[in-house]
């Protein structure tokens, strides 16, 4: 990821995808910290954790911490996760055609009105879709 015109992220062609997109990621960790150290050293510990399981992938846990955050409405305000995740779901691998499906289907089982914010704030980190 880099950082575009007008602050918006653009996906590298060669995103580093971690073994572990927590415990692998300095600068996510880096982040955490900032916020709180103790909250970011227990974020990183327990985070890690859930990401080291081996049954699923780490595109897979990026694009469903991306469909919480919009049954959670985690996509606006101060700390909103959401376009740590989005960040974090590319790193892995996936697209934003990808996370836009996602959001599609989210419709369905989060509500219509959840899944537009999140295009909204999708658009602010990205840019608009072509």
């Amino acid at each position: 990821m880099k950082q575009g015109d007008s602050g918006t992220l653009v996906q590298d062609e060669k995103a580093t995808a971690y073994k572990n997109a927590v415990l692998d990621d300095k600068k996510l960790q880096d982040a955490l910290k900032s916020i709180n150290p103790k909250f970011g050293d227990f974020c990183t510990r327990i985070a890690g954790e859930a990401w080291g399981l081996p049954l699923i992938d780490q595109k897979t846990k990026a694009l469903i911490t991306v469909a919480v955050d919009v049954v959670n409405q985690d996509h606006v305000g101060t700390g909103s996760p959401f376009a740590a995740h989005v960040n974090t779901a590319m790193q892995q691998g996936a697209t934003r055609a990808e996370i836009e499906e996602l959001l599609l289907f989210m419709c369905v089982y989060a509500g219509f009105n959840k899944a537009a914010g999140c295009f909204g704030t999708l658009n602010d980190i990205l840019g608009p879709s072509a």
